[in-house]
């Protein structure tokens, strides 16, 4: 009866879920996981944290076998630095590390072709083939890409914001909402804080759009529209390369989960003519998968 541990290590958060024989018994969140450069023991404390209290759900404190999905291990040498990084911690003898990209695949398509669209703090598409092969769009950081992403919705807030306050753009509610989840108590620390935050306190901003939104908010509505062009401009690249037989595509991260961008996505990437799948991947779920295999 192996334990097995999956892991989502994002830019917002870790999710560490534990399985035996099959089924889920834990699944536990902590903080964000991703691998940045020369931050690889960052990453890896925080993902050893996030499975430990997920052990502790069901009072084991070692694995039979881990399998981490992480954003920022493109490259082979984050990739070896986070698999050495977390084999020192001892939380299984059998580690291995892939990619979020990878991981989300399993979830929606096995081994199959298909077509992932990620939004979180960062976005990318990624289309699989038949024959395996990898085709991917966007993805490459908050200065060159996540078109879409909660990062680049949460600076557009910040930008509307201040073109409010010049009277350069139109009132809009966003400016209470983002000061209030910026703990601002006025714009010239709202000022302040927006030169020193981590993308992914930016992308914390997302939240107060969604919300704003919700509730009629002309300028939020526009921003909203204009995250749904940049992520459905990922997928549609990918599409002519699957030769008229346009596969399945499957959304996934955080941002994603949200209304009503959810529904604003799912119902633009329909009109490309591509069939979407009605659930919300759960890539924590696909590196249990690898785990089992």
């Amino acid at each position: 009866m192996s334990i097995l541990v999956g892991v989502d290590a994002g830019g917002t958060k870790t999710v560490a879920a534990v399985a035996r024989e099959g089924k889920e018994l834990a699944r536990e969140t902590g903080p964000a996981g991703t691998v940045r450069p020369g931050r690889v023991l960052a990453s890896a404390t925080a993902i050893s944290s996030t499975v430990r209290q997920a052990l502790a759900r069901i009072s084991e404190i070692r694995a039979d076998r881990l399998v981490v999905g992480a954003a920022g291990v493109g490259r082979e040498e984050e990739r070896n630095a986070l698999h050495a990084a977390l084999r020192a911690e001892g939380l299984a003898p059998q580690v291995r590390i892939t990619t979020d990209i990878e991981i989300a695949l399993e979830d929606g398509f096995s081994k199959g072709p298909g077509i992932v669209l990620l939004a979180g703090t960062g976005s990318f598409a990624i289309g699989r083939h038949g024959d395996g092969s990898l085709h991917r769009q966007g993805g490459y950081g908050w200065q060159m890409s996540d078109e879409g992403s909660g990062y680049a919705l949460g600076r557009s807030a910040l930008h509307a914001v201040g073109r409010a306050r010049d009277g350069r753009g139109p009132a809009t509610e966003l400016t209470a909402a983002v000061l209030r989840t910026a703990r601002s108590q006025h714009f010239d620390e709202l000022v302040r804080w927006s030169v020193t935050a981590l993308p992914t306190e930016v992308a914390g901003l997302a939240t107060a759009v969604l919300e704003v939104a919700r509730e009629g908010d002309a300028v939020a509505e526009g921003l909203l529209q204009q995250a749904v062009r940049d992520l459905v401009s990922l997928v549609t690249p990918l599409l002519p390369g699957f030769q008229g037989n346009l596969p399945e595509v499957a959304i996934a991260g955080g941002l994603l989960d949200n209304e009503p961008l959810r529904t604003l996505a799912r119902e633009a990437l329909r009109a490309q003519g591509v069939k979407v799948m009605e659930r919300t991947l759960d890539p924590v779920t696909g590196a249990l998968a690898l785990a089992r295999e």
